[in-house]
């Protein structure tokens, strides 16, 4: 377990034990421990009555501003454990939510999911504590939908950073076939630890593993390995489906907050290549392209680039990501 020391008073951990069982978890993640105390926040949402699972951690000595920080698709707000304990021992008070049909939050049976209802729950659990702007972050598809909570609220929103986001091309539109909700569904309930190694292997990190990258792939796993991998994987297909059919791309031109972009440039995630044909496949998930078309489209924007690293550069070299996320943040913008 790799920890931090906190000015003054404490000592964080600030990601999970490799100790830690590797499963299989609950529905909810049962039996996977957060690097801090998570909470809940129970509402309504759609007809039915759901629970959103969050860290909400306080500063070392409070420099009065709030950072939120957003999952991506295959990870959850555990992945943030090191950006939590930084953040946290520089003075920002941190907010890391699982979003509703990820990770320790509700799995609906039924749910129309899409970034903008993910936005507003979002937006109402911020509310609910007490902190009126913050700077919102988002990996992956995280990203995608800190771009879409910048755009619904952009009063709210302080600064946004995303990290390697998805979206940053229409997919359907570049002629990937699309897969329906029950073709997603039945692949998801091929996944395993295997699966997940090697996709990531493959389009996160270039064919470099690192043995610290185990523990987020068991956790993912270990959620279609337990009691509730049907609820799991229905939620992970319409998911996918969002991502798919709800590119933000075309609106990056309206957005009105100061924004960076930090892209790892050796990704190439680019969902549903596989389905497509060898010409179309090769040209898609190009970060250095992507990032640099993206940055240009946001007014203002600025890019920070990491040549040598992939998908996930905060896991990938959590101390140079870090380096280059607070130099960012002591700028107000």
């Amino acid at each position: 377990m790799r920890c931090m020391l906190l000015p003054l008073y404490m000592v964080l951990c600030a990601t999970v034990s490799a100790a830690q069982p590797a499963g299989p978890y609950g529905q909810e993640l049962e039996g996977f421990d957060y690097p801090f105390p998570v909470q809940r926040q129970t509402f309504e949402s759609q007809g039915q009555v759901v629970s959103m699972a969050f860290m909400d951690v306080a500063p070392a000595v409070a420099n009065g501003r709030t950072v939120v920080l957003l999952h991506g698709k295959n990870f959850c707000a555990a992945t943030w454990g090191v950006t939590i304990a930084r953040l946290s021992a520089a003075g920002f008070r941190v907010i890391a939510p699982d979003q509703i049909g990820f990770c320790k939050s509700s799995k609906p049976e039924r749910y129309q999911f899409s970034f903008h209802q993910l936005a507003a729950n979002t937006r109402a659990l911020i509310e609910s504590r007490g902190v009126g702007r913050a700077i919102v972050v988002g990996h992956s598809m995280g990203g995608m939908l800190a771009a879409r909570h910048a755009l619904m609220f952009p009063g709210s929103v302080e600064r946004l950073v995303m990290v390697n986001p998805l979206g940053l091309e229409d997919w359907l539109a570049e002629g990937v076939p699309y897969a329906t909700v029950d073709q997603s569904y039945r692949n998801e309930l091929r996944t395993t630890a295997e699966t997940i190694r090697n996709y990531q292997l493959r389009y996160y990190y270039n064919g470099r593993w690192k043995p610290e990258y185990d523990q987020w792939v068991d956790m993912a796993a270990g959620l279609y390995g337990g009691s509730g991998r049907e609820r799991v994987a229905w939620n992970q297909a319409l998911a996918s489906d969002m991502i798919a059919t709800q590119p933000v791309l075309y609106e990056f031109p309206h957005l009105r907050v100061p924004t960076a972009l930090f892209i790892g440039s050796m990704d190439r995630t680019a969902p549903g290549a596989a389905r497509a044909r060898a010409e179309i496949a090769q040209r898609l998930g190009d970060y250095p392209v992507l990032g640099r078309r993206a940055a240009a489209a946001i007014p203002g924007a600025m890019l920070v680039e990491f040549p040598d690293l992939g998908h996930s550069p905060q896991v990938e070299a959590p101390d140079r990501f870090h380096d280059a996320l607070m130099e960012v943040l002591r700028d107000p913008g």
